[in-house]
């Protein structure tokens, strides 16, 4: 009857233990609240030699 109580609680208890580690994580290593808003950057286009729509030369 023991066998059966302990392969019952161990699981559980170890999914417990994982979520208090996460709460944990949580509480030491908060996110910085400045970094986790930022827009992100655009790429700076070159400016093109020839206006847009412009073919290629031929050889």
């Amino acid at each position: 009857m023991a066998m059966v109580v302990l392969v019952a609680l161990i699981p559980i208890l170890m999914l417990a233990a994982l979520l208090a580690l996460g709460r944990y994580e949580e509480l030491m290593l908060p996110e910085p609240k400045d970094e986790r808003l930022e827009p992100a950057a655009l790429p700076m286009a070159a400016p093109s030699p020839a206006p847009a729509g412009t073919p290629a030369p031929s050889p």
